[in-house]
């Protein structure tokens, strides 16, 4: 039986607060528009997602606008190295009652938030990163054999300054796999720079004008949920993620010759969830192709481990990513052309 599509007064009403949020955050970080709206399609599949760039280019200011905007419980952390892990989950501390008896309470961290800033994650060593593991993929944290549930929603936003500077460690794989996107934050042109420096008086953001109620979160939240995936585009993502894997068919050799190891099903999973809510941010009730193209790079760029020749050669994981997008044909000769839906 073909799926009902959703009608097209509910898509609009969720991509309508949608474009407000992204709105404001154009508004308040200047020059940004891609980059905000791939942060709201990440922050619309619940996922985590990690920003990279230079020191100053609105990393902390993006993630602490985005909780305004949103009307999130806010948190930050700054990560050092001698951050301790449980100064990131919390633990138990011995506490006096009044009748003299002693016993352990748990008090909560910093994690116990809505949106987590972690901030510069790449500056704690990786003992103190792994402590966000259980935080980012079963949403709670465990201390003396109990688990302590965390707020809904909850998601990380991290930043990091590039691998090569001094005083960073790299991110381990295990955990950079639990991050939906990982995002370049790049510089802006010399016209917005000039917009920025006549306009923001000591480089200060904007305070946001539009703030989107929690009801209506939840309401997009809801909507993203039903928006719907079809066989071929689920076929096509599932080939796309199978292409990065060294060992596949001959016209993608000559890009997975700079692979070591290949994305897990967690990336299927997250481009799937992701070209969701990209569907509903463009006011779709399907997911197309091109929104899987569109979060293809950041979902895959911090999931393929390239090998040596990749070095040597200068190659990126995201140049990789868009030959593996010229290559991977949409269409798949083991499916149907068409599918039937029914609409409301």
């Amino acid at each position: 039986m073909a799926q009902k599509l959703l009608s097209e007064e509910t898509v609009r009403q969720g991509q309508e607060k949608l474009l407000r949020a992204v709105e404001q955050l154009d508004k308040i970080l200047l020059g940004q528009h891609e980059l905000h709206q791939l942060v709201m399609i990440g922050i619309l599949s619940r996922g985590h997602i990690l920003l990279e760039g230079l020191p100053g280019v609105g990393k902390t200011a993006l993630v602490k606008s985005l909780g305004e905007i949103l009307s999130l419980k806010f948190s930050r952390i700054q990560f050092t190295p001698d951050l301790l892990p449980g100064d990131i989950t919390g633990g138990s501390i011995l506490q006096t009652a009044p009748d003299g008896t002693k016993r352990f309470e748990f008090q909560e961290g910093p994690v116990f938030t809505n949106l987590l800033l972690a901030d510069e994650i790449n500056r704690a060593s990786p003992k103190t990163q792994s402590a966000m593991l259980e935080a980012m993929q079963e949403r709670q944290v465990t201390c003396g054999g109990t688990a302590y549930v965390l707020p809904d929603p909850f998601f990380v936003l991290a930043s990091q300054n590039p691998i090569e500077l001094e005083g960073t460690y790299p991110i381990p794989e295990a955990q950079l796999d639990r991050f939906l996107f990982k995002l370049n934050v790049t510089q802006v042109d010399v016209a917005t720079l000039t917009e920025i420096i006549t306009s923001r008086r000591r480089g200060e953001a904007e305070k946001a004008e539009f703030t989107l109620k929690r009801e209506d979160l939840k309401m997009c939240f809801d909507i993203m949920e039903e928006i719907h995936l079809s066989r071929p585009v689920a076929s096509y993502i599932a080939r796309l993620v199978g292409a990065a894997h060294p060992g596949n068919p001959e016209e993608v050799k000559e890009v997975t010759r700079f692979v070591s190891y290949g994305p897990s099903p967690r990336a299927a999973i997250a481009m799937a969830e992701s070209a969701r809510a990209a569907a509903l941010l463009r006011g779709h009730a399907a997911v197309s192709f091109e929104d899987v193209k569109l979060v293809a790079s950041p979902v895959l760029n911090h999931r393929i481990i390239l090998n040596y020749n990749a070095k040597l050669e200068k190659k990126s994981s995201s140049e990789l990513v868009a030959e593996l997008l010229k290559r991977v044909d949409c269409a798949d000769p083991g499916l149907p052309g068409t599918l039937a839906f029914e609409k409301e």
